[in-house]
């Protein structure tokens, strides 16, 4: 979605079509978004019983950040499997593996009562997650009638609605005992199992005459430079975007209830401006300008949670206030990864997440143990120093990436 899509004579017209299109969906695609919506409750839904688990569980800080760290160095390095597995299972059938595997080792680290134990099955979680996750995107988009960008915009708001109710029910649920958003999670994981079941058709696996992708696909998509700067590019910006995740909630000093509407507050401004906000800096000032404003804002958040992280207020409104980044950045750079090289969409989605979660799998325990060998407010400064990282990269090689705009514009 670029300019030249609103060069219409009739702009409110072209309004109303794209808010049309974005809804007339095939039933395939409707089933793996509610069933999104269900996997990414389980992101949030651990959130808010993190200082829990420290308490209960007699561990450190840094201890319980790994449940972060083994969750995403796990879906990380599965994400190179993903479209393998995918092309030989089918899309349906990938799902409800993922569906499976994190419903089991919710399960599991909600009935275990050591910190190790419950870090490893986190791990066994991140690989459920990383086969509903890439293969969501790729299926929604490969599915969907409206386009590449309309489709990563559906499977955004997928997201934002899972994280911004799962916060919130995890912290009811954490107050009742730590182990209720674990077994929250399995419970949810039957209901998108369910529903995927009976809501996707047998017939939406990959077109035939598709081939088998092969394990190194992923490695060989790294050769096109402009998907291996969107993915370094979120690496970085992964670390701040952890260390907010699986830091913050352990300065702010909140209960399990404060602490799940400090983050449906989040996930709510993540959800709308996924949506709503960031389709319009899109076309307005493009992917590219648009990225490097939001995250040089998030690593300006960052920076004032780290000076004034004994001010209560201050690191809640910005907890909150970044979501609205957050959520524009998402789409913003999904939407480019997806139109960034000519291969094949789940392979792309699988090289640049494996370099995403990278990030995302060294931030949680680099904040936790920056906080034990420093002080609370030094993992929010070095989170915004990656961040301020990737507004440099990304807008040093804008002329490698600035054509998403024009590959999105014909889809």
């Amino acid at each position: 979605m670029t300019n030249k899509v609103y060069t219409e004579p009739n702009p409110g017209s072209s309004s109303l079509r794209e808010k049309n299109g974005i809804l007339n969906q095939p039933r395939a695609v409707w089933a793996v978004f509610f069933a999104g919506i269900i996997a990414f409750m389980g992101i949030g839904l651990v959130d808010p019983i993190l200082p829990a688990i420290a308490e209960n569980l007699h561990a450190s800080q840094s201890q319980v950040t790994l449940l972060f760290t083994s969750y995403n160095a796990v879906m990380a390095v599965a994400m190179l499997i993903t479209g393998t597995l995918s092309s030989r299972l089918g899309m349906k059938r990938t799902l409800l593996a993922g569906i499976i595997v994190i419903a089991i080792f919710a399960a599991l680290g909600g009935l275990s009562d050591q910190i190790w134990t419950i870090i490893g099955l986190r791990g066994g979680w991140g690989l459920g997650n990383a086969l509903f996750v890439a293969t969501a995107l790729s299926a929604i988009v490969s599915l969907s009638k409206t386009g590449t960008t309309q489709a990563v915009i559906l499977y955004e708001a997928a997201v934002g609605l899972g994280i911004s109710v799962g916060p919130l029910l995890g912290g009811w649920l954490g107050a009742i005992t730590w182990r209720g958003p674990f077994l929250g999670v399995a419970s949810l994981m039957i209901i998108a199992f369910i529903g995927l079941v009976t809501l996707m058709p047998k017939s939406d696996t990959a077109p035939k005459g598709t081939s088998r992708t092969s394990p190194l696909e992923p490695f060989r998509a790294l050769k096109h430079r402009p998907l291996v700067i969107f993915g370094l590019t979120a690496c970085l910006y992964n670390f701040g975007f952890f260390t907010l995740m699986a830091y913050a909630p352990f300065v702010m000093g909140l209960d399990e209830h404060g602490l799940g509407y400090v983050f449906l507050g989040w996930g709510v401004l993540l959800a709308f401006t996924s949506v709503f906000m960031a389709p319009r800096l899109q076309r307005r000032f493009g992917t590219v300008r648009s990225m490097g404003l939001m995250l040089f804002l998030f690593a300006l958040t960052l920076l004032a949670m780290g000076i004034w992280t004994d001010t209560r207020w201050v690191v809640i409104a910005c907890v909150i206030f970044a979501g609205a980044l957050l959520g524009n950045n998402n789409t913003l750079i999904t939407a480019g990864v997806m139109n960034a090289s000519p291969v094949e969409k789940s392979t792309a989605s699988a090289a640049y997440s494996f370099l995403r979660f990278l990030g995302g799998a060294i931030a949680p325990f680099l904040a936790g143990k920056l906080a034990e060998w420093y002080n609370p407010h030094i993992p929010f400064i070095v989170g915004a120093g990656f961040v301020l990282l990737s507004v440099i990269l990304i807008l040093a090689n804008r002329r490698h990436v600035s054509h998403v705009d024009e590959v999105g514009a014909g889809h």
